[in-house]
This record gives C-alpha cells, sequence and structure tokens, in this order.
C-alpha cells in the first residue's frame, strides 16, 4: 500500500516516514500545498496523512477541491488546531479521521490501517485468504499456522493482492501502489516477486491472469511455505 505524508515539519514527516516504511508501506512525501495537490492529481495512494497548516494552500482548501473533484483517497488530518469546532470542520470538509498533535505513532498506524479496512469494506484486521494470514499490526504473515519469511517487497505485494483477494489486480495497478515516487518503477520485476512468492507459498497462490494481471487465490491449496 502506498501512503502521502503531507507535513511541512521535517522532522515530524520524516518520522512518519520511517514508522510507515517500517510496516511496509511505501511512503511519498509533500511539503506544501501545491506539492500535495499534485501528488493527489498525479498518483495512487490508498491513505493521504494531512496537516492543515501548509504553506502555499493549507490543508481544508485542498480536501475540499479534492472531494469536489471526486477524489475519494481515505484522508487522516493530523493538526495542532484541536478544538472541537475544528474538527468537525476537517471531517465536514471531507476527512475520513482527525488526529491532533501531539500524537502517538502507534496511533497513527492503528488509524492508517483502520481506514485501509473500511475503504475495502473490511472488518477484521488481519487479511484473510484460504490459509494465508497477514496480520498488518505485526508485518507477519503465516501459512496454515506456520510463518513465512518475505522481504519487505514481497510483504508489500503480498499486502495489496490479499487486500483485494479474488479479484485481478493489473500489472499498472500493483507498480502504482507498491512504490514510493523516487523508486525506479519496472514493471517486469513484478514477476520477480511472484516468483519468489509462489515458491514460499505455493504455486496455486497466485493466479497470473494472461493479459491482465494476478489475482490472489487459495493459498489452502498451496504447498508448504519456504523460506
Amino acid at each position: 500500500m502506498r501512503v502521502l505524508v503531507v507535513e511541512d515539519e521535517t522532522v515530524l514527516a520524516e518520522q512518519l516516514e520511517d514508522a510507515l516504511d517500517a510496516q511496509g508501506y511505501a511512503v511519498d512525501r509533500a511539503a506544501d500545498g501545491p506539492a500535495a495537490d499534485f501528488s493527489v492529481r498525479t498518483e495512487a495512494y490508498d491513505v493521504v496523512l494531512l496537516d492543515l497548516g501548509l504553506p502555499g494552500i493549507d490543508g481544508l482548501s485542498l480536501l475540499r477541491a479534492w472531494r469536489e473533484d471526486g477524489l475519494a483517497m481515505p484522508v487522516l488530518v493530523l493538526t495542532a488546531r484541536g478544538s472541537w469546532t475544528e474538527r468537525v470542520l476537517g471531517i465536514d470538509s471531507g476527512a475520513d479521521d482527525y488526529l491532533g498533535k501531539p500524537y502517538r505513532i502507534e496511533e497513527v498506524l492503528a488509524r492508517v490501517r483502520a481506514l485501509i479496512r473500511r475503504a475495502h469494506g473490511r472488518a477484521a484486521p488481519d487479511l484473510r485468504c484460504g490459509d494465508l494470514t497477514l496480520d498488518p499490526r505485526r508485518t507477519a504473515v503465516t501459512l496454515a499456522g506456520a510463518p513465512v519469511s518475505l522481504t519487505s517487497h514481497e510483504y508489500r505485494m503480498l499486502a495489496y493482492l490479499m487486500l483485494h483477494c479474488g479479484r485481478v489486480v493489473t500489472r499498472q495497478e500493483l507498480t502504482d501502489h507498491l512504490y514510493a515516487q523516487d523508486r525506479e518503477r519496472d514493471s517486469n520485476t513484478l514477476e520477480v516477486f511472484v516468483a519468489r512468492l509462489r515458491r514460499k507459498l505455493g504455486a496455486t497462490a497466485i493466479e497470473t491472469v494472461r493479459g491482465l494481471g494476478y489475482r490472489m487465490g487459495d493459498a489452502s491449496a498451496a504447498r508448504a511455505p519456504r523460506a
């Protein structure tokens, strides 16, 4: 999954980026309103973390413009404006959640996970597909109860495919949601990661839909995982 952090305080932005990266997210950053607006309108994000007091264009104006233009990605507002009236204004402007500063990074991560679940109509905290289970809180994967060791890129791809279990995910969609702006985006590397995941989860775990992309199958039929 891919997250945009919109924060003009460098230290806070770096802390958020590091924490999100450690949890398996691809992270982009924007330090002002115009840069955030450009990123949201040209890239695909699963969640946006939005500060309100931004230079150039303030956060509320950005949020209203995005919603008016039909941009529906979940937005978590992070701001020092802590009064209840400010919270109501933020939510009425299109925010999906609101967290005042100072905040705990752990709570930010929990709210990001909740927003992603909600956006995809999921209630359970874990992702399940057959005998395969992914716990986003611990970035842990098990197959029939046995732990599976994954690299960060393998985990990131598996998490996105499992979030859309049963649906065909195109190569372009995977590329858009797995790589940050400053990373080289070679769609051919997707095949490499899919091959690695099949070796660990079983040949039937991920189906190639010719000419379209990949679909997460029922991992209950997969062979034993390999580290």
